[in-house]
């Protein structure tokens, strides 16, 4: 944390001024070790800022598997997503590209989700059916929905691992430009607009004040530090200030709305039954176990299907895109030089193969890394490795805890559509952004831009409608194809990319130019060479002594060619 930097340097106001160099304000830097105590309290607040994200997913999820409200597995997935994010999170900062970023569920994975939970043969049957079911039905109802997307999740992720480690990254980056970038990133939160306004509008009062307080402690409060305090070796316990309202505006947001929904609970201003009480789902934290390790196939074999696994390929696209574009802002705010192309390679592969382990642990969700943690690298001006490989074990204690999973369960529905509403926005606007880059004044861009994102709402809200329009004849390639069309951000993204590609357009015009310089991904290679910031933390040695180690695109003996 800030407050806790004992190394302040005073800077003389009259002396000249140098380049700003990387890292130069920061606490800790990416290979600094913070004394154990400090890397836990660290670890402790990327942990919360990343559950606000991780226990979001799961409301949306779980109706679609068809699973009931109060069904205590709603907790299990909960924790299982947990688990899979302190996992994969600690290999990535370990052995893959080493940056400080911690890699847990997303959102991009939902939209291919519900397209495939779309087709006929997996849409829910009605409440009153599922409530007359005996209790290994139900189970049976959403775990062989679950093992559908468990397949495709895992078999989609494949192609990122292959793309990643055989370094075939900075080609398929040749096509991926900023008018692809947008309509598939934004898309991603314009679809899931109806997902928020359905738990919204179960109490519109309790979804307003959940956005006006997310409004106010992540916009308007952010400057405002609280005392704390801290001890300093030597000087005893002294005040210190901490800007809770900058790291925590989420979880500040939930606590607040959470207790307030409490006490209209308690005092009977919400009748029984209402979906803003507190103890609709209390069941669920009552019949949860306490530990539980979540473990491969634990709701059975994943199944395959062509439909399903070329659906969730969307997904793993927009993380691809989304991850890159991070990885040399990380750099440069935790003090690294910036990342060399096998550290991006090895990330992007590792990435996948996260995807594939959450596939196959069952989360119903891939893995992708996280904007807010890189944003408390910033905030905090802690970019540690080790401090990201404490909350990795944080997080993988955590997933074990499957009543702490399940508590979150408790949390009422409006509160969640107010952090929807916010969260899908910021979505939808981040991949707005990359417009930056592009000249708005063009015709042809505008074309493109209108085109690649209002046509796939109009196809995809009308195949929803018409789940059965598609008839070719084969069952297979009706799913495939009711997938493919249904899933926004893929026709959004190819549609993007396929007419900015053929349409004639300069590089200035079409944002190549400024995109390539925000990218950053050609580096010095003296620096990569002197540097050992992205070498393995074991086993260089051996890996030196080999020549054939120089062509495997994912190793730090790599040698670039340029």
């Amino acid at each position: 944390m800030e407050m806790m930097d004992n190394h302040s340097v005073n800077v003389d106001p009259g002396a000249t001024k140098e380049p700003l160099k990387r890292g130069v304000d920061i606490n800790y830097g990416i290979d600094d070790s913070p004394p154990w105590y400090l890397s836990i309290f660290m670890a402790l607040q990327h942990y919360l800022t990343m559950i606000g994200a991780i226990v979001s997913i799961p409301f949306i999820l779980t109706p679609a598997l068809c699973m009931e409200d109060e069904d205590p597995s709603r907790g299990i997935i909960i924790s299982t997503m947990i688990f899979v994010t302190g996992l994969v999170t600690y290999i990535q900062a370990t052995w893959g590209c080493r940056l400080p970023i911690v890699q847990g569920g997303t959102i991009s994975f939902l939209v291919p989700t519900l397209a495939i939970l779309n087709l006929p043969q997996w849409k829910c049957p009605s409440k009153d059916a599922i409530a007359a079911l005996d209790p290994e039905a139900k189970t049976e109802l959403w775990q062989v929905r679950m093992r559908e997307l468990s397949g495709a999740i895992a078999v989609s992720a494949l192609f990122q691992v292959f793309i990643g480690y055989t370094g075939l990254v900075g080609k398929l980056l040749k096509i991926i430009t900023p008018l692809t970038i947008v309509p598939t990133v934004s898309l991603v939160g314009l679809t899931l607009f109806s997902h928020a306004s359905e738990t919204a509008s179960k109490h519109w009062g309790i979804a307003v004040g959940t956005i006006f307080l997310m409004t106010l402690f992540s916009q308007a409060m952010t400057g405002v530090n609280v005392p704390t305090l801290k001890y300093r070796k030597g000087h005893g316990l002294q005040i210190g200030w901490f800007p809770l309202f900058k790291l925590f505006p989420v979880l500040l947001t939930i606590m607040i709305m959470w207790s307030l929904c409490a006490i209209l609970t308690a005092t009977g201003v919400f009748p029984e039954g209402h979906p803003a009480r507190t103890d609709v789902r209390i069941r669920v934290l009552q019949d949860a176990s306490w530990f539980r390790v979540p473990y491969p196939g634990q709701f059975g074999i994943p199944t395959v299907t062509l439909a399903g696994v070329l659906g969730m390929l969307a997904g793993v696209l927009a993380c691809t895109v989304e991850s890159i574009s991070y990885y040399p802002t990380v750099s440069q705010m935790c003090g690294a030089p910036p990342p060399p192309l096998h550290a991006i390679n090895r990330g992007i592969g590792t990435e996948g193969l996260g995807t594939v382990l959450a596939g196959l642990w069952g989360s119903g969700n891939g893995t992708n890394t996280f904007g807010e943690n890189v944003g408390a690298i910033g905030v905090t001006k802690v970019g540690s490795r080790r401090v990201i490989q404490w909350a990795a074990l944080i997080m993988i204690l955590q997933g074990v805890l499957n009543k702490f999973g399940a508590a979150f369960i408790l949390i009422p529905d409006p509160v969640v559509g107010g952090i929807f509403c916010v969260m899908f926005g910021m979505i939808a606007a981040f991949g707005l952004s990359a417009l930056q880059y592009v000249d708005l004044r063009s015709a042809r861009n505008l074309y493109i831009l209108g085109l690649s994102i209002f046509f796939p709402l109009v196809l995809c809200l009308w195949l929803k409608d018409h789940p059965d329009f598609i008839q070719t004849g084969n069952e297979t390639l009706d799913s495939t194809l009711s997938v493919l069309l249904g899933t926004s951000i893929l026709v959004g993204g190819c549609l993007g990319c396929v007419l900015d590609n053929l349409i004639p357009g300069t590089a200035e015009e079409r944002g190549l130019v400024a995109w390539s310089k925000e990218m950053a991904l050609e580096v010095d290679s003296d620096e990569t060479i002197e540097s050992n910031t992205f070498d393995f933390p074991y086993g260089m040695s051996l890996l030196r002594r080999w020549r054939w180690t120089r062509h495997v695109p994912f190793l730090p003996t790599y040698k670039m060619k340029l």
